[in-house]
């Protein structure tokens, strides 16, 4: 029999939909762009195996807990901690996750908007120049008055559109859809890069572990990055959980989800490092990588063909918009689904309450890097800012309270019921899932959250 409460709020319709758009959510430019220049940065192969071995180890207790308390309640974020705390303060959870991802969605287009910019830019050819000339294309873009405004509110139209058609008209088939095609579009590019004279050197720097380079630092940036790159604290994953049906397998789904997760992120360093190196390139330039040094990598590798770089370029931020609207389309479900259930409105008016109030944000973050940038908090400009409070604040706090939340508050049966669907599902992993949460996973998440702060 078919859950009444889908019928009501709506659901994925197919496993493959589960997968991919919760896969989707948390596939996003932390792989495409953040992961490559941290790996860069962090010792290529060795970086990657503690990634991985945190992802195992924070990332799928982490992912399991947020499942549990979407599915169990049926709702949005905020009423799902409310109904398993019967109206005691942990209830506070959901609304810091429906205020974190709005405040990410907002700086998040901003990011995304480039994006789409720079697709624009690749497809008329306005990216062929010296360095010289592409980091004054940068630095002239990112400080205009308007065009970074208009480029992050278009961003968020887009997802706008697609989720307000609901979770399967809009969000499943946007999946279904988008997934595929980054996927693709990776492996093609990847294919290109790591057929160019001198890629060896990359591949070797990505799949050949050199533990000398380990220190504690590395590691607990490892594990801030399988934290962030899997969506932990921001609701998403509540949220999304909570249009689960009562047989999808929360572990095995915690499980391909981050699996397909780390594929993207993994072949993401395949696309970039083989390209990099074959130009004699180090990829660890920071965050600048994608949008000053990349185009010059990409003119350089296939200087012999420009029509091929440029065929690249194209490609390569079509992937970067695909990659962000997977993730953008995620964080405002998260607030849609809050406004239509709280507000008893329908998915529409819920949908522009989300998209006004984070196209403002939006433009506030557009505006401080460059064009107005007296706009400051804390002698930060109000992106490095909105990027700063959620990443080292916000979403640590709101995955260390879920996992306290689920270890030690909803009571055991409840958690058991659907961790094994009812004890029909590996009944054997719970006893193991329960020491994570409580113990194994809060102290994980307290070391990010001190690193973060510069503590240790």
């Amino acid at each position: 029999m078919k859950d009444a409460t889908k019928h009501a709020r709506g659901g994925f319709a197919t496993r493959l939909g589960i997968v991919l758009a919760t896969a989707g959510s948390a596939v996003g430019l932390g792989n495409v762009w953040r992961f490559p220049y941290m790996t860069g940065q962090n010792g290529g192969a060795a970086f990657i195996a503690i990634y991985l071995g945190c992802v195992l180890l924070l990332g799928i207790p982490g992912m399991i807990a947020e499942f549990i308390v979407g599915r169990h309640a049926k709702a949005n974020a905020a009423r799902a901690y409310d109904k398993l705390s019967n109206g005691r303060p942990w209830k506070l959870v959901g609304y810091l996750g429906i205020l974190t991802s709005t405040i990410i969605l907002g700086f998040y287009a901003v990011v995304a908007g480039w994006c789409l910019q720079y697709l624009y830019a690749s497809l008329a050819g306005h990216l062929q120049g010296d360095a010289d000339y592409v980091t004054r294309y940068f630095s002239e873009f990112s400080s205009h008055p308007l065009k970074p405004c208009l480029w992050a509110v278009a961003f968020i139209l887009i997802t706008h559109f697609v989720v307000v058609r609901g979770v399967e008209r809009g969000i499943e088939r946007a999946a279904k859809l988008l997934m595929p095609a980054l996927l693709v579009l990776l492996v093609v590019i990847v294919v290109a890069s790591c057929m160019l004279p001198g890629a060896g050197a990359g591949i070797e720097f990505l799949l050949k572990p050199g533990f000398s380079k380990l220190s504690t630092g590395v590691m607990l940036e490892a594990l801030g990055q399988a934290f962030f790159s899997l969506s932990l604290g921001t609701a998403c994953l509540c949220t999304y959980a909570s249009y689960f049906s009562k047989d999808t397998n929360l572990a095995g789904s915690a499980v391909q989800i981050a699996l397909l997760d780390s594929f993207i992120a993994v072949l993401a360093g395949l696309m970039i490092f083989p390209a990099a190196f074959s130009v004699g390139i180090t990829p660890d330039a920071g965050p600048s990588l994608v949008f000053i040094t990349l185009p010059n990598v990409f003119q350089q590798a296939f200087s012999s063909v420009p029509v091929v770089g440029n065929i690249i370029a194209v490609l390569f931020y079509a992937l970067l918009v695909f990659a962000a609207l997977t993730s953008t389309i995620s964080m405002h479900e998260i607030g849609t689904a809050f406004f239509t259930e709280e507000l008893h409105t329908g998915r529409d008016k819920a949908g522009w309450t989300v998209t006004v109030v984070c196209a403002a944000i939006a433009v506030v973050c557009s505006l401080s890097p460059g064009a107005v940038p007296s706009l400051k908090l804390f002698g930060l400009n109000i992106l490095d800012f909105c990027d700063h409070l959620t990443a080292q604040y916000l979403l640590p706090l709101g995955a260390l309270l879920t996992c306290l939340f689920v270890g030690w508050y909803v009571p055991r049966t409840i958690v058991y019921d659907e961790l094994t669907n009812g004890g029909r599902l590996g009944k054997g992993i719970f006893p193991a899932f329960l020491f994570a949460v409580r113990f194994f996973c809060p102290l994980l998440i307290l070391l990010v959250f001190l690193h973060q702060m510069g503590i240790i």
